[in-house]
């Protein structure tokens, strides 16, 4: 499914058409059932051997301490990369974090800048921004590249294309960018890798992301597979690196056990190609790096997330992407379907943070919630637990208590509070509650059939013609007769 429009004017709410054209389309079915397929098998054999739930409750409890102790953290990330020789920078939400980063770029008079793959620079259309102030932002990962070649966004948190077949990156690079037509995938990486080059040689600013940001060392670490993402953050003279607040780790050792899980679930490695440890800029005797960090923490919604002792759970994220994998819905709709920056059962509970719920309001409804994201997820996020949260905070009309997420009792219609007042004056009120299933049942022709979305794969319920006390008495007299 191709998503052509400005990724800062996506609808979410639009959901369900979209989902609807993408089951009808086979062409994405296959492209994502093969893919999926694949990368479970990757999965499960890069963890064969070892004791798994071990390694996950390992993950689990690194990222509940490092959330526990996420202020302190944080500071002693901050002194030390400004030790290191980094500066720092903080965002409140995207829009701060996208001006940080082109004062950053005018400073240095840039023109053009090369980005390493980073799903924070997504959340915070920054590619847009940039190029609405004349900044040319050229993405350097192969699937980002093709992506971005395409006019569209991600459609997965790791394989970005991975909506697309080989003939589809075929014709897409052939019209984009005049390479032959060809299925050769060897061929096709070798002219991208071509064309991003001439780009990497000519950036004024490398822009990356950040896997992991290590407060006792102050070291931001990054893992990728290409080799573009370290000379994103080696070749151009300024290195920008954003993240959102929640990457911070302890120490080195919390992030060896991280690294671990992230590399397994995300594409089934032990280790990817490339593990890239950043600590600060280029020291008088080193021959190459850049000669400015730049490191710019975003929050954009996170600290009030943070707030909620439930809810604070997701952002144990890693950013692996295993919960998509395995997600029934995610297989069969594809990402773009959802409209949001993260897709699959993460973009569920995290995007109505970012969004809210008045815009997010069908993403977590969205599932099936057949728990399969939750036993795969590398540090245990319970993400079942947390969409039915979600849905709870969507049509919780209660104005007694404090709403925690933007948009609360989005999808509370008036008529649905008026029914379900009803419903509770009723049963709370035996006389009221006789009368008013005698009525029901009498009238039991005139309920409606269809009752919303609900009815739409299930029959509605109807009242029976007789009260269940009224079938135990004729019970018990059909007894005593015999």
């Amino acid at each position: 499914m191709t998503d052509t429009h400005d990724p800062g004017t996506v609808d979410v709410r639009e959901f369900h058409p979209r989902a609807r054209t993408a089951i009808e389309d086979p062409k994405i079915r296959q492209n994502f059932r093969r893919a999926m397929d694949g990368l479970m098998d990757k999965r499960r054999n890069a963890f064969n051997g070892w004791d798994t739930e071990a390694l996950r409750q390992l993950g689990a409890d690194v990222r509940r301490n490092a959330l526990a102790n996420l202020p302190d953290l944080l500071e002693q990330l901050e002194a030390k990369l400004t030790a290191n020789g980094v500066h720092v920078h903080w965002a409140l939400d995207g829009e701060e974090a996208c001006q940080i980063v082109t004062d950053i770029c005018r400073a240095r008079n840039a023109r053009s800048v090369i980005k390493g793959k980073s799903m924070v620079s997504e959340e915070m259309h920054l590619n847009h921004h940039l190029e609405q102030h004349g900044i040319e932002a050229l993405e350097s990962d192969l699937g980002e590249y093709i992506v971005q070649l395409a006019g569209e966004t991600p459609s997965h948190i790791i394989m970005p294309a991975i909506h697309k077949n080989t003939g589809e990156i075929s014709d897409l690079m052939h019209e984009r960018t005049g390479t032959d037509r060809s299925t050769d995938v060897e061929y096709l990486t070798a002219s991208a890798r071509q064309q991003l080059r001439e780009k990497f040689m000519r950036a004024d600013v490398g822009i990356s992301g950040v896997n992991f940001a290590v407060a006792e060392t102050g070291t931001l670490c990054l893992v990728e597979n290409e080799g573009n993402g370290r000379m994103t953050t080696t070749v151009p003279p300024c290195h920008i690196a954003v993240t959102g607040i929640e990457k911070v780790v302890p120490t080195l050792e919390d992030m060896s056990a991280l690294l671990a899980l992230l590399t397994r679930s995300a594409t089934g490695q032990h280790i990817t190609t490339y593990v890239n440890m950043i600590s600060g800029p280029r020291r008088g005797e080193e021959l190459d790096g850049p000669e400015e960090v730049h490191l710019v923490l975003v929050d954009n919604g996170r600290s009030g997330i943070y707030q909620d002792d439930e809810l604070v759970d997701t952002l144990r994220c890693i950013r692996c992407g295993a919960c998509m994998n395995h997600c029934p819905v995610y297989t069969r709709v594809g990402g773009h379907a959802y409209g949001t920056t993260y897709p699959g059962p993460i973009g569920k509970i995290l995007m109505p943070h970012l969004v809210g719920l008045d815009e997010g309001r069908h993403l977590p409804s969205a599932s099936s919630l057949c728990g399969a994201c939750g036993e795969v997820c590398p540090v245990k996020i319970p993400i079942p637990d947390l969409l039915v949260r979600l849905r709870q905070e969507s049509v919780d009309g209660d104005h007694l208590h404090p709403a925690v997420v933007n948009g609360h009792g989005a999808k509370r219609s008036a008529g649905e509070a008026l029914a379900w007042k009803t419903w509770q004056v009723v049963h709370a009120h035996p006389l009221a509650y006789r009368l008013g299933t005698a009525l029901g049942s009498r009238l039991r022709a005139l309920q409606p059939s269809h009752l919303g979305a609900w009815t739409r794969y299930r029959t509605a319920p109807k009242l029976a013609a007789r009260t269940l006390h009224q079938q135990v008495q004729e019970r018990n007299r059909q007894d005593r007769q015999s």
